[in-house]
């Protein structure tokens, strides 16, 4: 199965949207209707790309807009952009989440003593390509670190593009330290500090920042999964939005034509805002 993005609004502002589209040129929701696994036997997940290396808007799949597509995040009226905290440009990985994967935050986390975040889970996809925002990708899964955001379990998940010529000799997260020296280390600075530029404190871990091994990683996105499945089923969907066209058994699953409408009610795609001149501002801070 292949996917295709259509642009709605005005990129670089509040109308802007990403939605879905199958290789039968049905809207999708990319939470909710592209599968899990691409090859479940190996252990070979879907991934969404929400924001492609290098870049600061901090783009993310709306979970409770119908049909969910990727927006840009927006607080207090303004859209968010990540700021750069030297030596970091922006995110340092293609950044994204796995379909059809849910953390609930009704759910306390054994391990983490912390609920999930409401969130589909995330990845951090550290190939040689820059992907594309919107781009589905096939992905292994090599280990995942434990971020405690404001209180909440919200995991990243190291993988890698399967069709990446560097997938062959990375396989678990001991050869992400062996083959990229500093990039673990780089990723935990990253999600320790980016949000210190907006007045907060450093972000906390889990197992004191250590990444988990590839088969807990899996087990962990195996749970998500069953999460969304518990979600996706019911009605009262706790403020999520899951509409859908293709899980035949969700009460939310709605016509070819709904989904259409659905569309067709957002702005048409429109020329592109300037950026910020802020997103260029460098930040330095002493680590702690």
């Amino acid at each position: 199965m292949s996917y295709s993005t259509e642009e709605r609004g005005n990129p670089n502002t509040l109308t802007y949207r990403l939605f879905f589209k199958n290789s039968e040129g049905k809207y999708i929701s990319p939470f909710h209707d592209i599968p899990i696994y691409a090859d479940e036997a190996q252990n070979i997940f879907h991934a969404v790309i929400e924001v492609p290396r290098w870049t600061n808007a901090k783009m993310e799949i709306a979970t409770k807009d119908p049909l969910n597509p990727i927006k840009q995040d927006v607080k207090k009226g303004n859209l968010r952009y990540v700021a750069n905290v030297f030596p970091h440009k922006g995110y340092i990985w293609n950044y994204g989440a796995i379909p059809q994967t849910w953390e609930d935050p009704g759910h306390k986390d054994d391990d983490t003593g912390c609920c999930g975040d409401n969130d589909p889970i995330d990845v951090c996809e550290i190939g040689s390509k820059v992907c594309a925002r919107g781009e589905v990708i096939k992905v292994k899964v090599l280990g995942t670190l434990a971020l405690i955001d404001e209180g909440e379990t919200d995991w990243k998940v190291i993988v890698i593009n399967v069709e990446d010529p560097e997938a062959k000799d990375l396989n678990n997260i001991e050869d992400v330290r062996r083959l990229k020296p500093g990039y673990l280390e780089a990723t935990v600075d990253w999600f320790r500090r980016y949000k210190v530029p907006d007045g907060k404190p450093e972000n906390q871990f889990a197992f004191n920042a250590e990444f988990k091994d590839k088969d807990f990683a899996i087990e962990t996105i195996k749970s998500t999964h069953t999460f969304w499945k518990d979600l996706v089923s019911k009605t009262n969907d706790g403020g999520l939005n899951c509409t859908n066209t293709c899980v035949s058994d969700s009460p939310s699953c709605c016509s070819k034509e709904k989904a259409q409408a659905i569309v067709d009610a957002t702005c048409p795609c429109g020329s592109a805002d300037p950026l910020p001149s802020s997103v260029d501002k460098w930040y330095y801070f002493e680590k702690n």
